[in-house]
């Protein structure tokens, strides 16, 4: 047993000659090691392993920053971004001290002690082999951001290692610990179009960072692992766990309490995902509005001359423009959920009644017709395009619309995934009533809501400034208001009734002579202008435009801003001429104002991304009409909601009934001044209603995608039934929102107005309780 140990021993004996060649290579590699590390990073920052920043660089590292759409309110409404660009940027003081911690706790616990690497840390990421964890400092990430890029698999990664400490080292010395975390933060994509912590912030909590919580704090940290494997929107238990990671670091380094820790890793996360995508979001139609408006402001007013002798201009994706704009956030909302109220209703009133129409969604158009419309559909798709542009032929183009295909398709309960063919996909969205609303402050100009369809995403067409539409009797209170301005009549002043014809080649009159007929079929008697445009009567409107004529009445408009194609016929008596929305508003607005048009605008000033102001607006205001006349224009308008077609919108006076919503039966109980006028177009095509207080004039439209597309009765078309509710809902949210400040005063009243208003606008025959002629 001796001699078997002895041999065991005297194997494991080194030689004298071993122990010299072991000692040998150490110190070879240890002097190679000496030389080449150094070597290595000396290589590196020529530049030899891969590009390096230059000082330039990283004196100025580029970010190309959103520009900022800012509410007359302060909330920020959305950003102009280019693609995986949408950044806004915050600074250190913006960063709730928890979110720092947050930060340091789980990413670089000894951030503040080294000098861009960590010496500890990498030890143990060799010695481990990675294992348990990576070495990588805040520095060191940022570094991979702003100039390395995405971790090569190969032996590349390896010389982007050095890479990254030779940058991380320069970032150390050029910039403070504080400023690094903050460009760390602005350039780490969060996904979903929230690049840096600013715009993730925003759009997964719907909160400024200044207000997020521990734990949604907790959660944007635990992103910067993998903004994809733990994102709360698509992955919500990888989020909650990752979560929990970093609040049990944050405890283990002393920034939280276990009791802390415990009680906030039971929460659940509660997201307030508000995307901010150009077609999703707030005030989609609005923004894109602004982003031509800032666009258009560019081209005219370069910054200077480079060195070259070219004009340089701001770049509204890049530089970090603050763009403020008139449009109130509240009011914008509000808005925006009075459409969704009653167009879902609307619409589902609308797809009801066309069950049994064989032409639907059009009406009074034959089969052949229906054909026609859905060809030319196809002719101006974007899916005709790209087969185009792809090489397919015509008859495979034609082909691929009859061929059932999956789609997601937009309903007002929400995107449906659904099997249907490209032809039926027109037909589907055919039937969609759209609408625009355009609500602005008559003394100021200010837009403070401007909705231009129903969803941007599936509809891009804007309702409001981007097309025009017939306009039907709101175009009528410039037919008296010309009258009283030029005539001085009083909204007492009678009319008769009696049917008017203008013959041919007086007035525009053309083809044949023109006779216009009153829906109520009475011809009998007079009646007070006030009640004339009460009750939207038209031998009325058409007998006021024999006296005065169309030019002097298309003059008024042009001086109230409406610059829409007018024919200077007898016939725009009756609105049969097309005019926009926000035409409209603009020149209803002056009414309010006595008599004073105020170009409507939407951006009150532009400043750059250091505060410096670059564009302050100043409105275009011109008198029109007398105080006297705006007035009296008003008062005749508040006979509309007071006894005519806007009449739904009251509580009655005698209390015996209560006017409602033909839709949803609801009644709107208004009982303060408001001064309005319906419109309804030939087969019920197009419904407008116009509104009126003393600080907001708001205009709302509702129609199909074409003159063909509409309800078959008055009932359910009329101005009154399509767009007056959508005011009505509006009006109710901005006033139970007392700190809006929406008026509920009395017009103000000319000092001593000649003209007599307190007249008997009632008689007998003229009591129609027909609550929906327009």
């Amino acid at each position: 047993m001796e001699k078997s140990y002895s041999k065991i021993t005297t194997s494991k004996k080194i030689s004298f000659s071993d122990k010299r060649r072991y000692i040998k290579y150490f110190w070879v590699s240890f002097i190679v090691a000496v030389i080449t590390v150094p070597f290595l990073f000396l290589l590196a920052s020529w530049g030899v392993l891969g590009e390096m920043p230059t000082f330039e660089d990283l004196e100025n590292p580029r970010n190309d920053l959103a520009s900022q759409i800012i509410s007359s309110d302060g909330v920020q409404l959305g950003t102009i971004f280019k693609p995986n660009e949408n950044r806004t940027p915050i600074k250190y003081d913006d960063l709730p001290k928890h979110l720092v911690d947050a930060l340091i706790a789980t990413e670089d616990v000894r951030f503040y002690e080294h000098s861009g690497v960590d010496p500890r840390g990498t030890f143990r990421a060799f010695a481990s082999l990675g294992s348990k964890g990576g070495a990588s400092t805040i520095t060191q990430q940022l570094a991979r951001l702003l100039f390395i890029g995405l971790r090569s698999k190969n032996i590349d990664k390896y010389t982007q290692k050095i890479r990254e400490w030779v940058i991380a080292a320069r970032l150390e010395r050029q910039y403070t610990k504080n400023e690094i975390i903050v460009m760390y933060l602005n350039k780490y994509d969060f996904a979903r179009q929230a690049i840096g912590i600013g715009s993730a912030s925003r759009i997964y909590f719907n909160k400024e960072l200044k207000n997020i919580k521990i734990e949604e704090a907790a959660v944007l940290i635990g992103m910067l692992k993998s903004a994809t494997i733990y994102n709360p929107r698509t992955r919500l238990e990888n989020a909650i766990d990752r979560r929990n990671i970093v609040l049990s670091q944050m405890a283990k380094y002393g920034y939280l309490t276990n009791k802390q820790k415990d009680s906030l890793q039971k929460l659940s996360i509660k997201l307030d995902y508000k995307p901010e995508g150009y077609a999703e979001g707030t005030a989609t139609y609005f923004r894109r509005e602004v982003k031509e408006f800032v666009e258009d402001w560019i081209k005219d007013n370069p910054i200077g001359e480079n060195e070259d002798g070219k004009l340089e201009y701001h770049n509204i994706y890049q530089d970090g423009l603050k763009i403020y704009v008139t449009v109130n956030s509240r009011m914008q909302k509000y808005a925006e959920q009075a459409v969704k109220e009653h167009m879902t209703n609307l619409q589902k009133e609308f797809n009801k009644q066309e069950i049994t129409n064989s032409t639907t969604p059009f009406r009074g158009i034959s089969k052949e017709q229906k054909d026609d419309i859905v060809n030319r559909a196809i002719r101006n798709s974007t899916r005709r395009k790209v087969m185009k542009d792809n090489g397919k032929s015509e008859d495979e183009i034609l082909a691929s619309f009859d061929i059932e295909t999956k789609m997601k398709v937009f309903s007002w309960k929400g995107v449906i995934d659904t099997i249907m063919t490209p032809r039926d996909s027109i037909l589907y969205y055919k039937r969609f009533l759209h609408t625009g609303l355009m609500s602005m402050n008559p003394q100021t100009g200010e837009v403070k809501a401007w909705v231009g369809g129903i969803n941007n995403k599936y509809f891009k067409y804007d309702h409001v400034d981007q097309g025009a539409r017939q306009v039907g009797s709101t175009f009528k209170p410039f037919v008296y208001a010309t009258a009283v301005d030029q005539l001085k009549y009083s909204p007492c002043y009678k009319v008769p009734r009696a049917k008017i014809t203008i013959p041919v080649g007086k007035h525009g009159v053309s083809g044949q002579d023109w006779t216009p007929t009153n829906t109520d079929g009475n011809y009998i008697g007079s009646v007070t202008l006030k009640n004339g445009l009460a009750k939207s009567i038209n031998t009325v409107s058409a007998r006021l435009m024999d006296r005065i004529g169309p030019e002097t009445v298309i003059n008024l408009t042009r001086k109230l801003g409406i610059q829409s194609e007018i024919n200077a016929v007898a016939s725009i008596a009756l609105g049969t001429e097309n005019i926009k929305l926000s035409e409209m508003v603009g020149a209803y607005s002056a009414f309010a104002n006595e008599g004073i048009y105020i170009k409507p605008f939407i951006v009150s000033h532009i400043k750059d991304k250091n505060g410096t102001l670059l564009y302050d607006n100043f409105p275009e205001r011109k008198d029109v009409i007398s105080k006297e006349s705006a007035y009296i224009t008003l008062n005749l308008m508040e006979g509309v909601t007071e006894t005519g077609s806007g009449r739904s919108l009251r509580t009655d006076t005698s209390n015996q009934y209560l006017y409602k919503n033909v839709i949803t039966g609801h009644p709107y109980k208004f009982e303060n001044p408001i001064a309005g006028k319906t419109g309804t177009t030939q087969n019920n095509s197009d419904g407008w209603f116009m509104g009126i207080v003393p600080n907001l004039c708001t205009g709302v439209w509702v129609g199909g995608d074409s003159r063909s597309i509409h309800f078959e009765s008055i009932t359910y078309g009329s101005g009154a039934s399509m767009a007056l509710p959508i005011w009505a809902l509006y009006m109710q949210k901005c006033y139970q929102d007392t700190s809006l400040q929406v008026s509920k005063s009395e017009f103000v009243k000319p000092i001593n107005l000649s003209v007599q208003l307190d007249c008997e606008i009632y008689e007998t025959r003229d009591k129609v309780q027909d609550e929906f002629q327009f």
